[in-house]
């Protein structure tokens, strides 16, 4: 069993930036593939961006803006978020699944509480 707990989310305004974490327990985070997905308003879950020692992907939305990058001795996942649009508002959630990364937030086993982010124009 892994358990994730995010932090970091806040209000920011366009064009700022902010880094969330993802603190894993029970087991070590480096042999999962993480997921991060937000919530925006009114919008179902989608996926943001995954991180697995192969590499990372992200949806063409956060391409060149976000980047995933973990701290293996503090066991912890990090988003880093930066030119924040006001369209990045949303509850952001890490995830954990064994294997590669995968889109569908269904493959993923153990999921974060979510963090508020709201990007303000």
């Amino acid at each position: 069993q892994v358990q994730l707990v995010e932090s970091g989310g806040g209000l920011v305004q366009a064009g700022g930036s902010l880094r969330l974490s993802c603190a894993a327990s029970g087991r070590t985070l480096s042999t999962y593939a993480v997921g991060w997905f937000r919530q925006r308003p009114g919008k179902e879950r989608e996926f943001v961006g995954g991180q697995k020692w192969s590499g990372s992907s992200y949806t063409d939305s956060v391409k060149g803006r976000f980047t995933i990058f973990r701290d293996s001795a503090k066991n912890t996942c990090y988003l880093q978020m930066n030119s924040l649009k006001p369209e990045d508002t949303a509850v952001y959630y890490c995830a954990a699944r064994s294997g590669i990364v995968k889109v569908q937030q269904s493959e993923y086993d153990y999921w974060g509480q979510g963090t508020q982010v709201t990007v303000s124009s």
